[in-house]
Formats: C-alpha cells, structure tokens, sequence
C-alpha cells in the first residue's frame, strides 16, 4: 500500500531552521494580489495596499505562514514522509488551518517541526494531516494544519476522521467582495516555493484531469484572508487569531473570486465562489477568528 498509516504516524519529527525577510512577505503579497487596489477609483498605492507592499509600513498577514521560509513543509513535504509514497498527480490541498500565537514578525528566524498528525480513510481517497508548529527564540509563533488530499489510496479500514462541514450561513452577507486573478497570478504565486507543477505546466494539468493550470489552493486563502483584514477587521493583520478553510472546487487564472462575509461574535464566515462559473463554489466551511 502506498500510504502506510503506522508507518507515517510513527515517524520522527522533522525539524529544520526557517528565515525570511521583508521581500519574502512583500513578494507573498504581491502573489496574492496586493497593489492591485480593487477599488478602480483608488490609487493601488494608497495606504490600504502600502502595508502590504512598501517596507517601511509592512505588516505580515497571517497566511504568509504558509509559505514562511520557502523550504517549510506544506503539501509537498507531507508526500516526503516515512509510510507515504504516492502518485504527485493524484494529490490536492484539501484544507488548510493556521493558528497565530502571536502577530509574524517581518523578518524572522524561527525552528518548524513537522509531523503527519493524522491519517483520515474516505474510502475513495485518504487525507493526511501534515502538522508543522513554529517557533522563535520568543516562543511559539503558529501552528500550521494542511490537509492533503490523496485520490486512489483510501479503502484501507482506517478511521475516517472528524467532519469539518459548517452549517451554512443564513441571510445576506454583511460585506461582500470581488477580487480579480490575474492571468500570471499562479506564476507569480509560486515563486514563494510551492513549485507543483499542476500550477504552471499545461501538460502536468492535463494529467491531472485540468484543461490548463490551475491556481493554487493556498492563494486563493490567502486572497480571501486579505479580503477579510481589508474589509471587516479594519486592516489590522494582528487581530487574526486563526483561519481555516476546506478547498471546495478549482480557481483558474483570469476568473474572479466572489467573497461573502457574515460577521459573528469574534469570528467570520466566509464562501468563496467564482463569478464566472455561475458561482462554483472554491472556498468552505472557512471561518477567520479574531481580537
């Protein structure tokens, strides 16, 4: 068998140094969008979207835990892992959650220790939960949940797992928003070191059952997580305090991103669908908590 669950949930840790700098974080934002002010009568270089893309008032937003350090293990870590071997073109990102313990500085070194946390059965599939906790000579910095997605390699008799589905939100959004994907979005995105070729390489799509290359998973939270700060939390990036999504259907470069928002107390519901294919949906059962 491909995976083998004992195996993968017995393996040692993997622990490695992570740094990054100011034009790690200015490159993640612009690979999500940022200086493209979606406001077409706003200048894309006013203070909204300096934050995000001038040094000498950047502030990190939480997602960029992601993708801190080029190097940290993610999806493609995970398929890395003692007790799993398997097919690079029958893998998605099925979620993501982060937990912040304390705002990302904008340069930083800190130590990510990686661990397959779970091995979930969906019968036709198996998902492994690929769990990397950060931290600084400060203590800990956040705790990073991918959920990876493996077509073929369920049917084992393995432990199905707890369900992540919300009910869904009842009534008009409060806010609601619209963010356009560039063409090169996905090449831009990627240069922050999620190198999957499902996100370049027409060929590699084809394989995987795409027409073409699609956009990755993790920018499109991060676009919505954006959204959320700008919108509701009055662009403060320090008051996100954990953001979790399931990824619900495909984004391609050139579409648009439909983002609804419904307000509670101390968190965020939020869907994400594309506007173009009748509002598919992309992003579920996706909460923002926060200060």
């Amino acid at each position: 068998m491909p995976i083998d669950a004992a195996k993968a949930l017995a393996a040692e840790p993997r622990t490695g140094e992570i740094a990054w700098t100011h034009k790690d974080v200015q490159l993640y934002h612009l690979g999500i969008g940022a200086g493209a002010n979606p406001d077409k009568h706003s200048p894309a270089t006013d203070s909204d979207e300096l934050r995000y893309t001038l040094e000498s008032r950047l502030h990190v937003l939480p997602s960029f835990a992601t993708v801190a350090g080029a190097g940290s293990p993610g999806v493609i870590g995970g398929l890395s892992m003692p007790g799993v071997e398997v097919d690079l073109a029958h893998v998605l990102h099925g979620g993501q959650t982060i937990e912040l313990h304390r705002p990302i500085p904008v340069e930083g070194k800190a130590t990510a220790t990686s661990r397959i946390a779970a091995v979930y059965d969906k019968g036709k599939a198996a998902i492994l939960v690929m769990r990397t906790e950060v931290a600084d000579d400060e203590g800990p910095l956040w705790t990073n949940d991918a959920q990876i997605f493996v077509r073929g390699e369920g049917g084992f008799g393995g432990d199905r797992g707890p369900s992540t589905r919300l009910d869904p939100p009842t009534g008009d959004p409060d806010r609601e928003a619209e963010r356009h994907i560039r063409e090169d979005q996905a090449l831009l995105y990627r240069l922050s070191g999620d190198w999957n070729p499902l996100h370049a390489d027409p060929e590699f799509a084809k394989v995987a059952g795409f027409d073409r290359p699609i956009l990755h998973g993790l920018c499109t939270y991060g676009i919505t997580l954006k959204a959320v700060v700008d919108t509701v939390l009055g662009g403060d990036a320090a008051r996100v305090r954990s953001y979790s999504t399931r990824f619900a259907g495909v984004v391609f470069p050139g579409e648009t991103l439909r983002i609804r928002m419904w307000q509670g107390d101390g968190r965020v519901q939020v869907t994400v669908t594309a506007v173009e294919r009748d509002d598919a949906p992309v992003l579920a059962d996706t909460i923002v908590e926060h200060s």
